[in-house]
């Protein structure tokens, strides 16, 4: 009798664990107000200056020289809806079909660097919207929040191309960075919750279905 009650109580604690709740602060994510921004995850140095009777260099391929190689992967993970994260004008044309040109035309000029331009964490805002549904709230929350999803293998680097930004019941904001070409995030006024900051592949895959609803079409 006593064997069939302590195994009842494992199970039920086993219960207890696999329908926890997303740990803080992504527990409020459901019910809080959040803002997401689409990123500038790489802003290229200014070019050198022309000295007089040298010829210009030219970009290898239509990148722009000194791309992270972090960034260009991304474009080749065949994730379409991160891909439609990345600065316009990074890519050779062709690479993307309908994101950075078509082969045989040019790419877009990327923006330059400016200084009077808003930021979020000192990556240069390309956009940005509120996140009204709250089912989508609650999917990130779930997907930040867990433990599971996270992993210690990651680049070291930060490009982030989306950032997400919402209140905690004390009023402090809580910020993240999420970098798609890093596979890394990493939290701003906060106290990350995990042991760990890499995406797993799984991981990448479920924000890839939840990114096309917060900028649907």
């Amino acid at each position: 009798m006593k064997t069939a009650k302590l195994s009842g109580l494992v199970m039920l604690g086993l219960v207890s664990i696999g329908c926890g709740s997303p740990a803080a602060p992504f527990d409020t994510l459901k019910t809080a107000n959040l803002t997401a921004f689409r990123l500038q995850n790489y802003e290229p140095p200014p070019p050198p200056p022309v000295v007089a009777g040298a010829a210009a260099p030219s970009p290898a391929q239509g990148l722009i020289p000194g791309l992270p190689p972090e960034i260009q992967a991304l474009a080749q993970q065949g994730l379409p809806a991160l891909q439609q994260l990345l600065p316009p004008g990074l890519l050779p044309p062709g690479l993307i079909p309908g994101v950075a040109g078509t082969a045989g035309t040019p790419a877009a000029a990327a923006p330059p660097p400016q200084q009077q331009v808003a930021r979020f964490h000192n990556f240069r805002i390309l956009g940005q919207t509120q996140v009204m549904d709250s089912e989508l709230r609650e999917e990130l929350g779930e997907v930040f929040g867990d433990e599971d999803n996270f992993t210690s293998k990651h680049a070291g680097c930060m490009y982030a191309e989306l950032g997400l930004s919402f209140m905690g019941p004390g009023g402090q904001p809580n910020d993240l960075l999420i970098s798609f070409s890093c596979n890394n995030v990493s939290a701003q006024g906060f106290m990350w919750p995990h042991k760990t900051t890499g995406l797993k592949p799984e991981t990448v895959e479920a924000l890839a279905k939840l990114v096309p609803k917060i900028w649907p079409g």
